[in-house]
C-alpha cells in the first residue's frame, strides 16, 4: 500500500510502501471490541481490601455476661462497634485482570491500523519538527494538513521534543512514542498521524 508522506507545512515528500500485512487487513469488530475490552479492564483499579470480622486476630471470647453486668450483650471483641473490630459489609478486592492471549492483542492493533489506513484517516508525516516550538505555528499547520477533531501523533523511540512541547495546549491531539501504540488510543481519534520512525518501528515490532 502506498502512502504520500508530507511534511508539516503541508509540503510532499514522495510515498511510503507499508506493509499490507499490517496496515491491509479486513478489520474486524469482534476481534476490535474483544482488545478495547481487555484494555479498559486492566487499567481499572481495585479498592484495597478491608478487614471484616473474620479477618481480625482479636480473642473470641465473650466480652462480658450476658445479664447483669450493666453493659450491653457484646459477644466477641472482633465485633464492628469495637476499636481494633472487623469492619462491616468493607471493601473487597475485585479481579480486573482479563487475559487475552498475545497472538489476538497482536492482531487487534494491525486491524486498527488497517481500519484508519482503509478509511482514509491515515496521514504519514516526513518529521514532527516545529520551529521555536510554538503551539500558534503548529496549530495554524494542522488546519492546513485536515487532522479533524481529534488526532493521534506516533512517533519513533521517543517523541520529538518541539512538537511535544507545541501541542501541549492541544487538548485534541494525543502524542505517543512508537512502543505506546494502542488499539483504545487508535481508534478514538478521528486521524491517525504516523511519522517515517513511526512505520519502521512498528514494522519491525511485528516482524521482530
Amino acid at each position: 500500500m502506498k502512502v504520500k508522506v508530507q511534511t508539516l507545512d503541508a509540503k510532499g515528500k514522495g510515498d511510503i510502501d507499508l506493509n499490507d500485512e499490517i496496515f491491509g487487513l479486513e478489520p474486524r469488530a469482534d476481534i476490535l471490541h474483544r482488545v478495547v475490552t481487555w484494555q479498559l479492564e486492566k487499567r481499572r483499579g481495585t479498592a484495597r481490601a478491608t478487614r471484616e470480622r473474620s479477618d481480625v486476630a482479636r480473642t473470641g471470647k465473650k466480652f462480658g455476661r450476658q445479664k447483669g453486668g450493666g453493659t450491653a450483650r457484646h459477644g466477641d471483641r472482633r465485633a464492628p462497634i469495637f476499636i481494633g473490630g472487623g469492619k462491616a459489609h468493607g471493601a473487597r478486592v475485585r479481579d480486573f485482570n482479563p487475559s487475552l492471549n498475545k497472538k489476538v492483542r497482536t492482531l487487534g492493533l494491525k486491524m486498527a491500523l488497517s481500519s484508519k489506513a482503509k478509511a482514509g484517516q491515515l496521514i504519514v508525516m516526513e518529521s514532527l519538527t516545529v520551529k521555536d516550538g510554538k503551539t500558534k505555528a503548529l496549530a495554524a499547520d494542522l488546519a492546513k494538513l485536515g487532522f479533524g477533531k481529534t488526532a493521534l501523533v506516533i512517533d519513533g523511540d521517543t517523541v520529538e521534543q518541539s512538537f511535544a512541547l507545541a501541542s501541549a495546549n492541544l487538548h485534541a491531539i494525543n502524542v505517543l512514542p512508537a512502543i505506546g501504540a494502542n488499539v483504545y488510543d487508535i481508534l478514538k481519534a478521528d486521524t491517525l498521524v504516523l511519522t517515517r520512525a513511526a512505520v519502521e518501528k512498528l514494522e519491525a515490532r511485528f516482524n521482530g
